[in-house]
This record gives structure tokens, sequence and C-alpha cells, in this order.
């Protein structure tokens, strides 16, 4: 890696609390944090000693953005699940057949390429959702947390931060049917047997940190899913949940608890102010008071929610009960936050038939600040004095930005947008280019090993 010089000079930069971004803002870095942070008033030099034009940030520098939700091995289904009818249930299929041929030497080509290809699209962090931690036959690997381990490995080549949320997935349904076929590889046999597995996985790598997941509710049985929620609790660890994706999963929870799966992971104890419920693409009026009286945040996936036909959930109610809204990309139907950022927008609009939901800085925020706090990394995604120096900027000059004003970045720019990025203080991407990864030639490559015939 070059070294990163001490000092930028962003033609914009957002800056906290800011509704648009500002002009001239001199940024300095010093051991990976930001140490300064002077807006120049027109017409004025920089403090003495200060070679502007040595390090400049032509277009709008950003901070780091988050990606909250990823599973890394779904890239490989981009552009294969697209044919005929279907829904997320038969998609899911596709999904396993994948899910079947990966080991952890594919696992960790395949997702040091799809990190690389995050860090292009200016995501500093991720947030893995990871339940494949078991051989195919379900039996463990001489290392039971291999797996997890060649996650953290592709994030440390990728050049961006890690949250590795272990994910606790026991069940094939909400009545408890046991795994079965691919599946087989996602379970532990129990809570406690997956808590003791967890426990074990302590990486000291200082990009990475780990937390939990309860897969869902069709997953983890109810009586074991305040054993996940208490080892997230007792680590200070995040803890993720996949919620209320589809109807039919709001539909086999009532008939079996007698209430919907919002309710059901409230009574056991899961949500609260650490927690992360991914999707809620269908919650009921009462289940979004839950989430808000608890502080409990939603993690919207806009690309794929679309992609697998899961609906539009209702996302400025979520914002009025006080719920924090992040993104992810989830399965990487496109890996582009920006795209993820103003469907938070434009879909609401469908939904509604009316405009102007969110202003251009709460789409920032989501993509941000809010989806690091959900990651675990509070100190980073501002662009503020004693924060992470993760940098983003973007190009104003491109096809798709020329003439846009700053403030409209996330109406107007795609990932490809993105000419640099900084994590943690250090160049990872410059002129548009991941600077140790060959992202186009490593994904072609990871995706043919592991692509059934």
């Amino acid at each position: 890696m070059p070294v990163t010089p001490s000092r930028w000079l962003a033609e914009y930069a957002w800056l906290p609390e800011h509704a648009e971004p500002t002009p001239d803002v001199l940024i300095e870095i010093e051991d990976g944090r930001i140490s300064a942070v002077t807006p120049l008033t027109p017409g004025s030099r920089p403090p003495a000693g200060v070679e502007v034009h040595a390090v400049p940030l032509p277009g709008l520098t950003l901070p780091g953005l988050a990606n909250v939700h990823s599973h890394a091995f779904h890239r490989a289904l981009r552009g294969r699940t697209h044919g005929g009818r279907g829904d997320f249930w038969t998609w899911r299929d596709q999904m396993y057949a994948v899910a079947d041929r990966l080991d952890p030497d594919t696992y960790l080509a395949l997702a040091r390429a799809v990190y690389a290809e995050m860090a292009l699209a200016g995501i500093t962090c991720v947030g893995e959702f990871h339940y494949l931690h078991h051989r195919p036959d379900g039996g463990a690997y001489d290392d039971p947390n291999a797996m997890g381990a060649a996650l953290v490995e592709a994030a440390a080549h990728a050049g961006i931060r890690l949250t590795l949320l272990d994910a606790c997935y026991l069940t094939s349904s909400v009545d408890g049917q046991p795994l079965a076929g691919p599946q087989r590889r996602f379970g532990d046999g129990d809570a406690a047997r997956w808590a003791e597995r967890a426990t074990a996985f302590q990486p000291a790598d200082s990009h990475v940190r780990v937390g939990a997941a309860v897969h869902s509710v069709r997953a983890v049985p109810a009586d074991q899913l305040r054993t996940v929620a208490d080892w997230a609790r007792d680590r200070r660890a995040p803890l993720h949940a996949h919620l209320s994706e589809q109807p039919a999963e709001n539909d086999e929870c009532r008939a079996v608890h007698g209430r919907t799966p919002t309710a059901l992971l409230a009574e056991h104890g899961v949500l609260g102010s650490d927690t992360t419920a991914v999707h809620a693409t269908h919650p009921t009026s009462p289940d979004l008071t839950l989430l808000g009286d608890s502080r409990t945040g939603v993690c919207l996936c806009p690309t794929t929610e679309r992609d697998l036909a899961d609906g539009i959930g209702p996302t400025r109610l979520m914002a009025d009960a006080g719920i924090r809204l992040s993104l992810g990309s989830d399965s990487h139907a496109v890996v582009d936050l920006f795209e993820e950022a103003r469907a938070v927008e434009l879909d609401e609009r469908l939904r509604t038939r009316r405009r102007g939901h969110f202003a251009p800085v709460d789409l920032l925020t989501a993509a941000s600040v809010t989806g690091h706090a959900a990651l675990g990394w509070a100190d980073a995604g501002r662009i503020a004095v004693g924060a992470r120096a993760d940098l983003v900027t973007v190009r104003l000059d491109g096809p798709r930005t020329a003439g846009v004003p700053p403030v409209g970045v996330f109406f107007a720019a795609t990932a490809g947008d993105v000419e640099q990025v900084l994590v943690d203080g250090r160049v990872v991407v410059a002129e548009g280019r991941h600077l140790s990864v060959d992202v186009p030639a490593e994904l072609s490559a990871a995706i043919e090993a592991v692509t059934p015939a």
C-alpha cells in the first residue's frame, strides 16, 4: 500500500449534521484517525506549510459507507437467477446449490473479490451475516471456524473492516423441522453448541469484530432465542436477525406461536438498542411500535428486496416510530450503496405515490454513521475529529454526475463514480481502481469455481 498523505483538501465534503456538502474542507489525518477538519473560507489561504495541491480531492468527499448486511457467496448468483417466474423460496434453492460447493479456500477467493468490489463502491465496512459454518455433510472442519476465518482474511486482503455476524441456524421451519440437504452445514445442533463454537472464534485482527445473528424465527426455536441474545449482550456485540422478509414467514409464525416474528423476538429478549432487524418488509403497526420502543434498528436492502419480489417496507413509518435505518446489499444483485440509499426514497414514493419522504442527508446518514453503529463501529461514518479516517471521494464530472449539485449525489451517482477510498487513513482505491485486487478477474475466477455447471 502507498503511504497515505496526512492532509487532504476536499473540493466538497459532507460534514456531520450539515444538510448539504461544504466546499473547500481541509482534512488532516494522524494514526488512521481524523485529527482536524477545517472549512476554508472563500479566498482564504490554508494553514502555513500545507501543500494544498499535493493532496487534492476533486469531487465530493463522503464518510466511509457501511454495508450492514452481506451474504458474500450470493454474489455468484448475480445474473443467474432471473429467468422465469418464482419468488424468494425458488431463488433459495439456487442459492443452496452454490452454498453446497464452497470450502474455506474457495470462500476466501470469492469473498476477497466481493469485498474488494465493495471497496470500489466506497464501502469501508461490511457486516457479513455468516451461516456457512461446517462441511457440506454437516461435519465440522478441523478448525470449526475455518469458514469464518476465511472471511476475516478476505476482508483484510480487500482493505475493509468486517463485522462477522455469526448466525445461529438450527431448524428449517418455524415448527422446528430438522435441517436437510445443503442446510446441514449451517447448524450446530442447538444454541448452546452454537455459542460454544462462536466463543472459540476470537480473531485478534484490528479490522474485525465478531457479533451474533439469529438467522430468523424459522431457523432458531423460540426457547433458544434468548441464548443467542444473551451471548451478544454479554459481549456488548451487535445482534442481527432476518425479520418478516416474506408474508409467509409472518403467517407461519402466527400459526405456530400465535404472534408475529417481531412479537416473538421481543418476548424472548432479542430486540434492543444493539439489535438490527434485517428487511422488516412486512411489519404490522404493533410491530413498528415494538421496534421503535426497544430502539431496535432496521437494515433495509432495497435492491435485494425488489430482486426477490419481497415487497416494499414502510420506511417512513419506521423512521417516524424512531427506528434507526441502515442499508445493506444482501444478495449483491448490485453492490452500490448509492442505489440502496436512493431506493429508500424512491421505493417509498412508489408505495405512497408521494414524493419527498427523506432528505439527502437522511440517506447519507443511513449509508454511513447509522450503518457503522449497527456493526459496532461507533467511531466511524463521520468526517469529524477523532473519527476513523474513512474518506470516499465521488466524481462530480462523470457522465452521471456532471452538472449535478453536490447535494444531489445520492440521486445521481453510482458505485462507478467512486474515485478514491481511504480506510483508516490508508488508500485502498485510487483513480477508481483497487490497489491490490484485480476485481473483475478475481470475481470471474472465483465464481466459475463455485457455480454449478
